[in-house]
């Protein structure tokens, strides 16, 4: 059975013959049939289609629709999978709803492609939340196709340290900026934002001193926009865009998932690129944050504690169903004498996997410039951490499919 209004016409979302309207794949439990079938959510109509929760939903019932709601059992592996295999078939944005989903399967989804996980039985107001973000990204995105300078799809990088004093925050600072050059130069925008809430200093090894910073857009709350995610960041030389951790140190549990997507979600629409500094303790959002990574660079030292809680690292992921992340280990502060010390077979039994970048070891360079708040580049215009760095923005690039 569907529900549906044959005589309304769209304005502004997705041009048809009649206004292209979100469709719900529910069981029905719980009255949500009787409370949806009919109404309206941002001025579009509510098309509720009965399902059983592991039924195949075709993909071409989709193709005329503006967005897909599509219920999700965490007791029923099937219909997580159902959820799967219809977000790679279709275009069209989906959302998936559940009762009290559990925070593996959120991400899950999250990274299965769905744009946000409601609980069931659905809320209109929750709904209408939901559909409102994806109706202002899809201008966002149909704005930015008219724009010759514009970011094809947006992309995030997550800055992970296996333990404090690591290095991983000179690492991310030093990447971005050659990073945000080489950007630049094809016309593209690159945001470094700092997630650090109790430690982060990625602005000062910058030699910025920021007004606004990642607290101003957490009490934003509705107001939270590209704007005002672009009037918080400060500009580098380099043409990097620096949102600066707080500059009170902020309980990590008093942030929640949703305010952090959102400002992520939000400066990846705006910027095209941006690169997160995580901080070392886990949370919820952390986690949430890693889910939403296009590519995860995990700093370790060479040593066997540093492998050994890299590994602990990557194992927390796979027990939060993350497995499927695309994670990159990054030696930091490497030598070539480590190796007569900790062999090539010594790392795969730590790690499980074996190292994907090396950055080279000069004091004198890379502390130097985070002291003094410039770039390598100014310490040292050749520089063996200069020419690692090259080497994991280059592949960074092309794991991004970035022309330059």
């Amino acid at each position: 059975m569907t529900a549906f209004t044959q005589n309304d016409t769209l304005s502004g979302w997705r041009p048809q013959q009649r206004q292209a309207g979100v469709q719900l794949y529910l069981t029905g439990a719980n009255g949500d049939s009787g409370a949806l079938a009919g109404a309206r959510a941002c001025g579009l109509p509510l098309e509720l289609s009965l399902v059983p929760i592991t039924d195949w939903i075709d993909p071409e019932e989709l193709s005329n629709a503006a967005i897909g709601v599509v219920q999700v059992d965490a007791e029923t592996p099937a219909s997580v999978k159902r959820f799967q295999k219809l977000a790679a078939s279709t275009d069209t944005p989906l959302i998936a709803a559940a009762y009290e989903p559990p925070l593996a399967l959120v991400r899950s989804l999250l990274r299965a492609g769905a744009h946000d996980v409601l609980p069931l039985p659905l809320d209109l107001a929750d709904l209408e939340t939901s559909i409102r973000v994806l109706l202002e990204q899809q201008s966002a995105e149909t704005q930015q196709i008219a724009t010759p300078s514009s970011q094809t799809r947006s992309r995030v990088i997550s800055v992970v340290k296996t333990v404090g004093g690591v290095g991983a925050t000179s690492i991310a600072t030093q990447l971005a900026v050659r990073f945000a050059e080489r950007e630049a130069n094809a016309g593209r925008d690159t945001c470094l934002i700092d997630l650090d809430m109790q430690f982060g200093d990625a602005a000062f090894q910058l030699g910025l001193k920021p007004n606004l910073s990642v607290s101003d857009l957490l009490e934003a709350g509705g107001r939270l926009d590209g704007a005002l995610v672009r009037a918080t960041a400060s500009k580098h030389s380099s043409g990097l865009n620096v949102i600066a951790s707080p500059a009170e140190m902020m309980p990590l549990e008093g942030i929640s998932s949703d305010q952090i997507l959102q400002i992520v979600d939000t400066a990846a629409r705006e910027f095209g690129t941006v690169f997160l500094e995580v901080p070392t303790n886990w949370t919820n959002w952390s986690l949430s944050l890693l889910a939403r990574s296009d590519l995860i660079l995990l700093v370790a030292d060479l040593t066997i504690p540093s492998l050994h809680r890299a590994r602990r690292q990557l194992e927390l992921m796979a027990s939060q169903g993350l497995q499927d992340l695309e994670v990159r280990i990054v030696a930091n502060r490497f030598e070539k004498s480590q190796l007569k010390t900790i062999r090539q077979s010594d790392v795969r039994d730590a790690l499980g996997r074996d190292i994907a970048y090396t950055v080279a070891n000069e004091p004198g360079v890379m502390r130097v410039a985070a002291d003094r708040g410039i770039t390598i580049a100014e310490v040292k215009r050749r520089s063996a951490i200069g020419k690692d760095l090259d080497t994991l923005d280059s592949a960074i690039a092309a794991f991004m499919g970035l022309e330059r």
